[in-house]
């Protein structure tokens, strides 16, 4: 804990009911539930929100106001929150890399331009860097604020909308087969199907514990069940599931009549295309909404109209900030033909990736080494840095848009080949 003038910083351990600091966990839910609109939960949702935060082993921060004023909420009401916890990272090595994730970032309104944002962000990245995580991640509200601490977007999404009439139809059908299940069996699938998709997808980050509760339906909005969240799950031809969608039907007054995806995970290409075989099978239904589809869908190759495919907005998913250049490239994947090297200039305003580093590949793994700076032959704020780390954005983007410095004529392009991800990037995880 810590004390200014105006403001007490306080960070503690998510704790359950029955147990210390539950009283500050709950205090801190409500503030966060205001900053992020929803509604004030009761005390059975506050209970519950609570036991998944300490089961996460998030640690919150909480920021008081010394001098309330009269009739305001009073000094045990935060007027800012914060929180971190660790969850792994699917970067394509062999095994996901442990991150700091960062979640619950609020300030209220009246406080805001008092530096609180920026003094609870680079306390939590010192304790990140301190504890030797090689990156920190976070998912944003706004897209404006990340770049100053680092965060780049690393990974993207698109908002869409499927037509599902009788034009719909896939050029070839999917293999295995589909059917629906009891939402209710979701709390104990969805974390065994996830952690298979999470295995073999780039820019996957692994699930926190309130997950299995949203995309069943039973941990619903307001605390309540959502009764109208249906299941189906996929099976593989030896009657394995790999796959499963949970989804809600938007009601006769919507226009065309939609469907609105809640969770969609596949271990398999051809689960993906099943459970979108299935969605689009569904009696009365001409519109299938989702809104965290792959950047590079294969439905769209597998329709015979790709046109019934609408993306509404694309969205950047992932942010990630380098902690450590070493640690973060060599835990990483590299395609069997990536060979070569490159030395890299980045630029860090808080200090943690600050340096010239020899990026060298070869035989799929990556060794990483201090250089010159005089050897630079590509220039680079870690921001973007972060951006290319998972390898979902082309280098050669960010070069056109200014943000990459080419040095060394080709480096671009050396680097391009380096990061070229070993499989499509996608994340599925909010948080």
């Amino acid at each position: 804990m810590s004390t200014t003038d105006d403001y007490v910083f306080r960070t503690f351990p998510a704790r359950a009911p029955g147990e210390d600091q539950h009283d500050a966990t709950r205090a801190w839910l409500q503030a966060d539930a205001q900053g992020f609109h929803d509604s004030r939960l009761g005390d059975a949702s506050l209970d519950r929100s609570a036991t998944n935060l300490a089961n996460d082993h998030q640690q919150l921060t909480a920021v008081y106001t010394t001098s309330p004023r009269p009739s305001a909420l009073g000094a045990d009401v935060p007027v800012a929150t914060f929180a971190s916890f660790e969850r792994s990272i699917n970067v394509g090595g062999a095994v996901p890399l442990p991150a700091h994730l960062i979640s619950s970032i609020t300030v209220r309104p009246t406080h805001r331009r008092h530096g609180i944002l920026r003094r609870m962000m680079t306390d939590d990245l010192r304790s990140a860097h301190e504890a030797g995580y090689a990156v920190a991640a976070l998912t944003v509200t706004e897209a404006t604020i990340y770049r100053r601490f680092g965060f780049g977007p690393a990974t993207t999404v698109h908002e869409v909308t499927v037509t599902t009439d009788q034009r719909f139809r896939l050029l070839t059908p999917a293999s295995g087969h589909t059917e629906l299940i009891d939402p209710a069996t979701l709390l104990t699938l969805s974390p065994e199907v996830f952690a298979g998709f999470h295995r073999v997808r780039p820019g996957s980050v692994d699930r926190h514990h309130r997950y299995p509760g949203r995309v069943s339906g039973l941990d619903g909005p307001n605390g309540e069940e959502d009764r109208t969240v249906r299941a189906a799950a996929h099976y593989d031809e030896s009657g394995a599931i790999d796959g499963y969608v949970s989804y809600r039907f938007l009601g006769w007054d919507t226009r065309p009549h939609t469907l609105e995806v809640v969770d969609l995970v596949a271990t398999t290409d051809a689960a993906y295309l099943g459970l979108w075989e299935f969605l689009g099978s569904v009696d009365l239904i001409e519109r299938v909404r989702y809104d965290a589809a792959p950047a590079d869908d294969p439905l769209r190759w597998a329709l015979v109209d790709p046109r019934l495919i609408e993306t509404r907005d694309v969205v950047d998913w992932l942010w990630m900030r380098v902690l450590d250049v070493r640690a973060a490239f060599e835990a990483r994947g590299y395609t069997a033909d990536a060979a070569g090297e490159v030395v890299l200039s980045v630029t860090d305003a808080l200090g943690y990736a600050q340096g010239a580093f020899r990026l060298r590949v070869a035989d799929g793994r990556a060794v990483v080494e201090a250089a010159d700076r005089s050897q630079a032959e590509l220039e680079l704020d870690v921001w973007v840095l972060g951006t290319l780390y998972l390898g979902g954005v082309d280098p050669a983007v960010l070069a056109a848009a200014g943000q990459l410095h080419e040095v060394a004529p080709g480096a671009v392009s050396r680097l391009r080949t380096l990061l070229r991800p070993v499989a499509p990037v996608h994340g599925i995880t909010h948080f």
